[in-house]
């Protein structure tokens, strides 16, 4: 603590950013929490006939916020691997990865980094349809890039080294920059997966859509089944809520510590001006009893023997050297409470 019992710079600095952690967590904590309870009180509906029926008699033909398990059915072309034969989708997403070592001079270490370099994806229209595909019913999935949790197969993967000749290993060293290659990846929505579809399901004429709500909620494309769904957000929740509950139990000890200081401050700044006023009032007693020769020479602890001390490095004339010697350890002046370092005696001629 500085002097007037105020926190140090450094105190307010920890006791500041553990509130703004404390703060953000709790907000992300929140949002997590609202995402995971509009989740559980999703409406769940069958890829069924009666599906149909059910949107016409919801208020606009719309259900905000629904639950539908499918299958991946597309609607016209599919999209074509361009490495694994025979494998259809209606998602790829074909992605080029730059790894490379970074030296970094803080630590003195090389350290991995990863750079996309170029990624494109290519979407076609698809439905999500019942498993048996024999319903008649078909849900049209709209922006599924969209989605929240876009679950794609990863179909192809291949790493292909930098070729380095010993002049390139010099030149990398210096510059602090060291390649390893580029990884190529393809990743496919394929046909026939199974999804569970969460989001705004609406009936817009003949056909039956669904897609990101208007609600704020997130959209989701999954591959997990709803349960699962559901089990992983409210683990989210869980995880982030520990995180809260840690920060904010380390920003309360913090605030704790600082009030407690400031507290015994003030106790001791209450004592010595409790001290200070019954010395005067000793001091003014004595005076009017005795005179005041005797009081400018009298102790001011016992208010009975003659000065006799100089207390360094305060100055202070002020105490009698019984009264000294009775002073708890460490030794403080009993004016001013600053440390004796030493004592000079006194003497009156």
């Amino acid at each position: 603590m500085e002097g007037g019992g105020r926190p140090s710079a450094a105190q307010a600095v920890l006791l500041a950013a553990s509130t703004a952690i404390t703060a953000l967590l709790y907000s992300i904590y929140r949002q997590k929490a609202r995402v995971a309870h509009g989740l559980e009180g999703a409406k769940k509906v069958r890829l069924d006939p009666d599906l149909r029926a059910v949107l016409l008699e919801a208020p606009g033909r719309c259900v905000p916020y629904a639950v539908i398990e499918g299958v991946v059915r597309s609607v016209k072309d599919t999209l074509s691997s361009q490495f694994v034969e025979n494998c259809k989708g209606v998602v790829q997403r074909l992605t080029l990865q730059e790894h490379k070592m970074v030296w970094n001079r803080t630590t003195h270490l090389w350290n991995d980094y990863e750079k996309i370099i170029h990624q494109r994806t290519n979407t076609t229209p698809f439905d999500l349809v019942p498993a048996e595909d024999n319903a008649g019913v078909a849900v049209r999935v709209m922006k599924p890039l969209d989605a929240a949790e876009l679950s794609l197969e990863t179909v192809y993967e291949k790493f292909h080294p930098s070729v380095q000749s010993f002049t390139d290993v010099i030149g990398h060293y210096i510059s602090g920059e060291r390649p390893k290659g580029i990884q190529e990846t393809e990743q496919m929505l394929k046909v026939g997966t199974a999804l569970t579809g969460v989001g705004e399901l609406v009936l817009d004429n003949a056909t039956i859509k669904l897609q990101p709500p208007k609600q704020g909620m997130p959209y989701y494309l999954s591959s997990l089944d709803f349960e699962s769904l559901l089990q992983k957000q409210e683990s989210s929740v869980r995880f982030w809520k520990i995180l809260t509950v840690v920060f904010g139990f380390a920003t309360c000890t913090i605030l704790f510590f600082l009030l407690r200081k400031q507290y015994r401050h003030h106790r001791e700044r209450q004592h010595l001006r409790q001290m200070q006023e019954e010395f005067r009032q000793a001091q003014e007693r004595l005076m009017n009893a005795e005179g005041g020769e005797i009081l400018k020479n009298a102790c001011v602890v016992c208010l009975s023997s003659t000065k006799s001390c100089v207390f360094l490095e305060c100055g202070h004339v002020c105490s009698c050297h019984e009264c000294y010697q009775a002073l708890p350890k460490p030794k403080k002046c009993p004016i001013c409470r600053q440390g004796i370092t030493r004592v000079v005696p006194l003497y009156n001629s």
